[in-house]
């Protein structure tokens, strides 16, 4: 007969290894596969607790990874994307997800001679499902089928260290000291106490109770014995949350004050009721063996229990957590600095493209309406709207190099193709939007040059920088929203309308050198008629680079064709174009 050892401690480490090896690969092929349907849950993240609940159940289930998903919530909390109230039901969600994975490994208890009972052991089917997702691996092209074998091979590795753990500790079923020091566990408080430290330790919430599993397979474990330990193991994952909370907003914070408060309150409930039974009518039950499934079993239970008990007192909650977390003077700074984007979020990278997405969007609104205000204040001059224009091109300036900055971390990571091409695109967008905001402030240091030296256009010179502003407001507008709504149809607007511009521009510069031959302006108030045209028609240029870079990225073309063909060859683009310099013609000739 085979004793334990210190060969059977290595063997177990080592299982405990290839264990977490496993977890950790399929978790992340796993994020990554999922990423596209995670955004567009978020994107529906909605008030309603049941469906949020669902949404933290799925998500936990997708990536398989309950402290993934909190630490996915302390970031978009952060990151200003949902707020604290929406993640209580979505916290209760991801603890009864978490609860399949011990389900998947109660598998490895499984004994029996039958042919069907032995295929579903991991040791017999985890070397075929190894071997397909090697092939897929291997011999796959597309990186979603790659995604796939990685999920696979992660799942055996993770199996197999299931097993190796389950081998070591098989001796320990005859051991006298084990049954000693099994006893210690009676103990309910030792149980929680060890439970919460080990899982602490390790991260990991499935490994802890992976392990609890395959000691569970010696025989000697009751389920008086167990039951603190699995309710110690669910306190003991609150540590990721923790460590992901340092260094962010009070707001995400309370994310995990939140998680680690069901935890604690649940076993605070559930643990005396637990002993009471055990105590009284239950005592039977409570000294029987525990095997692997009825571990499964009590981690389920024990997660629903305090989602049932708890979720209608999701606002107490909420309360509790801005307690323990409490505001100070100055907190609650606004977000002035630019957009609050989260290093957590780099969990699942397709949220983290998410919340630079959001981001982008508020620097695009930000962009618009600072040039908005800027053509009013050439319009007809105020201080105030001055400063607020450059004060709008400083925040902008601060959004670029924070989301730059962010997205070249997120493009050396392991993105899917379809989030690629998102940070391609806010990587090109954001910077001509930079752009626009420059010359939204060269636009207000002309009219303020107008104001100091008192000069005013003619007339004609005012109405005709009336329109070329419209046109410009216009494409801005058309350019902002195709990149908001992801719109390609608006986006082959700009072209056209930018080509009328350049023409217009082109015009205006000839009617101006007439009034100046005619002695009707100034060469000195012709610097300043030439500036405005000039970062108008750039401002005009940004556009047509933002919703160029949509239509090549989106319709998979190259850019420079793109222009060259659709100026000669699209019917579309002529009409437009024809639409458009009737309509501005018009009032330059009214």
């Amino acid at each position: 007969m085979e004793t334990f050892d210190i060969f059977s401690v290595f063997t177990m480490l080592g299982g405990l290894a290839f264990f977490l090896y496993g977890m950790n690969v399929m978790s992340s092929s796993l994020e990554k596969l999922t990423g596209g349907k995670l955004e567009t849950a978020l994107r529906k993240m909605t008030s309603s607790r049941i469906k949020s609940l669902l949404l933290g159940m799925g998500i936990t289930i997708a990536i398989q990874s309950s402290s993934a998903v909190t630490v996915m919530l302390v970031g978009l909390v952060n990151s200003g994307i949902m707020q604290l109230e929406q993640t209580v039901a979505v916290c209760f969600g991801a603890d009864i997800g978490t609860t399949l994975t011990a389900w998947i490994l109660s598998l490895s208890g499984i004994k029996g001679d039958n042919f069907f009972l032995k295929l579903l052991k991991p040791s017999s089917f985890s070397p075929l499902v190894a071997l397909a997702g090697v092939m897929l691996i291997l011999l796959s092209k597309r990186s979603k089928k790659k995604d796939i074998g990685s999920i696979m091979l992660g799942f055996a590795i993770l199996m197999t260290g299931m097993t190796l753990m389950s081998g070591a500790v098989e001796p320990l079923a005859e051991s006298e000291s084990f049954q000693s020091v099994l006893v210690a566990f009676k103990n309910p408080l030792l149980g929680v106490l060890v439970g919460a430290a080990f899982t602490g330790i390790i991260q990991s919430s499935a490994a802890s109770i992976g392990i609890l599993q395959a000691f569970s397979q010696t025989g000697g474990m009751t389920v008086g014995m167990a039951a603190p330990i699995i309710m110690g193991l669910n306190i003991g994952t609150c540590v990721t949350a923790l460590l992901s909370s340092i260094g962010v907003k009070k707001s995400a914070k309370r994310v995990a004050a939140i998680h680690i408060s069901i935890k604690i309150i649940g076993v605070l409930v559930l643990l005396p009721v637990t002993l009471i039974l055990e105590a009284t009518v239950a005592k039977d039950f409570f000294d029987n063996t525990i095997n692997p499934v009825g571990i499964a079993i009590g981690h389920s239970i024990f997660n629903i229990a305090i989602t049932l008990l708890l979720m209608p007192f999701s606002n107490q909650l909420v309360k509790l957590s801005k307690k323990i977390v409490k505001d100070k003077e100055g907190d609650s700074a606004a977000s002035e600095d630019g957009p609050e984007l989260d290093m957590n979020l780099f969990r699942i990278p397709a949220v983290a493209v998410e919340a630079c997405r959001g981001a982008a969007v508020e620097m695009a609104r930000h962009t618009e309406a600072t040039i908005t205000d800027a053509m009013n204040v050439l319009r007809s001059y105020d201080g105030l709207l001055a400063e607020k224009v450059v004060e709008g091109e400083q925040l902008i300036d601060r959004y670029e190099d924070k989301l730059g900055a962010y997205l070249v971390k997120i493009s050396k990571s392991s993105v899917t193709s379809s989030d690629g091409r998102k940070v391609s695109k806010m990587m090109h967008v954001i910077g001509n939007l930079e752009r626009i905001s420059d010359h939204a402030v060269n636009l207000v240091e002309s009219a303020q040059e107008l104001r100091d030296k008192e000069f005013h256009f003619s007339t004609e010179g005012a109405k005709e920088i009336e329109i070329i502003c419209s046109a410009v407001t216009e494409n801005i507008h058309n350019a902002i929203q195709a990149y908001i709504d992801n719109d390609l149809a608006l986006a082959h607007k700009v072209e056209p309308l930018e080509e009328v511009v350049d023409t217009i521009i082109i015009e205006l510069k000839n009617r101006h050198i007439e009034r100046l031959q005619a002695g009707e302006c100034t060469v000195e108030l012709g610097y300043i008629f030439q500036d405005i045209l000039i970062n108008l028609e750039r401002i005009s240029d940004h556009c047509s680079n933002i919703a160029g870079c949509l239509i090549e990225i989106d319709e998979k073309t190259n850019l420079h064709e793109y222009l060259s063909d659709v100026r000669v060859n699209d019917e579309q683009f002529r009409e437009l174009y024809s639409q458009f310099s009737e309509k501005y013609f018009s009032k330059l000739e009214a």
